[in-house]
């Protein structure tokens, strides 16, 4: 089969397509890739709580071992931000997450991350996929454990410790020990648990855990902190008095969060307050980084603080390396990714929560009307996605389709710009946008849509389905 790395690594379906065997192709290409930039370097290798996660890891591990790469092994499971603080902690030449983050439990999957800890950009990728088409079908070479341990070369690696201590550096813990609230935490069986849990339980916070341990089957859900999979948390924290839920997926690299009315707020809404409190709260200079299909709240935030957004295709990869490079201060995407300059350029749903926490504690006040006092300031946008299935056409006919949607009007209003960095995306004379874009692994359009008006989303989508034929 071909393997090819999507927006955040390679994922596929357990036994069919993710196998031990293919799983060693890859790490042997990714060895590959290393053993081009440094002479025997040094990988992190983590993993989540996904059946037979810490196997795929071990073997993993037993690939790079044959190449002459040490690696540090995680000696439980531990969340992607965790892997990546240790890539720079160690310090080591990069690292292999073996997760499938949110996907369902028969999924399994890998990502690369280098040594500057923020998530792959496709020139390595691409390399690595390189090396991939190289190989002839011989026998991956491994070392096992016993040898590789009396080499010196496979160390066991605890990082929970160093991550936390990060945390601590970025987050304003007097803030939270003076206003120590009751929370309610989900990490849906992920990877993430036990993390929010005891940076909370240091500062006298009261917190409550719903959804942990060890369950592959992730309590029969996805391992997805989404407004349909914590219905049940809104209840409870609204129910129970709770100031906050908190919710991580199943690698603990995206966020949930629940204010104390039960109101889910949508990545887009927590990304709008989280630039507003990091500028207007704590008063961070700094750009900010938002992919095209994120909300364009964060461009009136900037521009009130006279700041630059920093437009950029769809995928964290992008944001992370703004970050590094010192470009944003903060950066975000719609899809439950942020991270923050100071603390790492790989995105972070444990950071998330814990700015959550941060917020109610600064303005005193439930997040729900923080966000409507912000919707005061800078004006109210709604936003959603559509899936769109295309399986009746081809995708070369999909795609000639998208080069040529040019249309002058939408729903009665002028088009006044047409922006290609990734789908297509069409400006509105009063700021309404829309975007097309194609999934690059499934046979799906997105469709993003956002409006000041919340009833002009769904007209805009009929619209375009009408234009195009789906």
């Amino acid at each position: 089969m071909e393997i090819r790395f999507g927006t955040d690594g390679w994922r596929g379906l357990l036994a069919e397509d993710f196998t031990f065997a293919n799983l060693e192709k890859v790490v042997l290409a990714i060895s590959r890739h290393l053993g081009k930039k440094k002479e025997n370097p040094r990988v992190v290798i983590g993993y989540d709580t996904r059946f037979l996660a810490r196997e795929f890891a071990l073997r993993a591990a037993a690939v790079m071992n044959s190449q002459g790469i040490t690696v540090y092994l995680g000696t439980g499971y531990h969340p992607t931000p965790a892997v990546a603080a240790g890539i720079l902690d160690l310090p080591t030449d990069g690292g292999i997450m073996l997760t499938a983050s949110h996907n369902p439990a028969e999924y399994s999957g890998i990502k690369f991350i280098p040594a500057d800890a923020a998530p792959a950009l496709p020139e390595i990728t691409g390399d690595i996929e390189a090396e991939l088409d190289k190989l002839d079908g011989s026998e991956i070479p491994k070392m096992w454990r016993d040898e590789a341990e009396t080499k010196g070369l496979l160390l066991d690696w605890e990082g929970k410790d160093s991550y936390l201590k990060r945390l601590r550096k970025t987050i304003d813990s007097s803030l939270l020990e003076k206003n120590p609230s009751r929370v309610i935490v989900n990490p849906l069986f992920g990877a993430g648990q036990g993390y929010l849990e005891e940076f909370l339980d240091e500062l006298d916070w009261q917190v409550e855990t719903r959804n942990s341990g060890l369950d592959p089957y992730f309590g029969g859900g996805m391992p997805d902190p989404s407004r349909e999979r914590l219905e049940l948390l809104a209840r409870e924290v609204k129910k129970g008095s709770a100031r906050l839920g908190l919710a991580l997926d199943g690698d603990g690299d995206r966020f949930g969060i629940i204010d104390e009315n039960g109101l889910y707020l949508t990545p887009n809404q927590f990304l709008f307050l989280s630039v507003y409190y990091f500028i207007e709260g704590r008063g961070k200079e700094g750009n900010i980084g938002r992919t095209v299909a994120t909300t364009h709240l964060l461009d009136r935030v900037a521009e009130k603080w006279k700041r630059e957004i920093i437009e950029t295709p769809v995928g964290f990869k992008y944001i992370g390396k703004l970050l590094k490079e010192g470009k944003a201060c903060i950066g975000g995407e719609e899809s439950g990714g942020m991270s923050i300059a100071s603390h790492l350029p790989e995105k972070d749903g444990i950071l998330a929560c814990l700015l959550a926490c941060e917020m109610i504690s600064y303005f005193e006040k439930p997040l729900g009307r923080i966000l409507q006092e912000a919707y005061k300031k800078f004006g109210f946008l709604a936003s959603r996605r559509y899936d769109i299935s295309f399986s009746s056409q081809s995708r070369e006919e999909l795609l000639e389709g998208l080069d040529n949607f040019a249309p002058e009007r939408l729903n009665g209003e002028e088009v006044v710009e047409r922006n290609i960095m990734d789908g297509v995306k069409l400006i509105l004379k009063e700021g309404d946008w829309v975007l097309l874009r194609p999934s690059g692994t499934e046979p799906l359009v997105r469709l993003y849509i956002e409006s000041a008006r919340e009833q002009r989303i769904p007209e805009l989508a009929r619209e375009i389905r009408q234009i195009l034929g789906f």
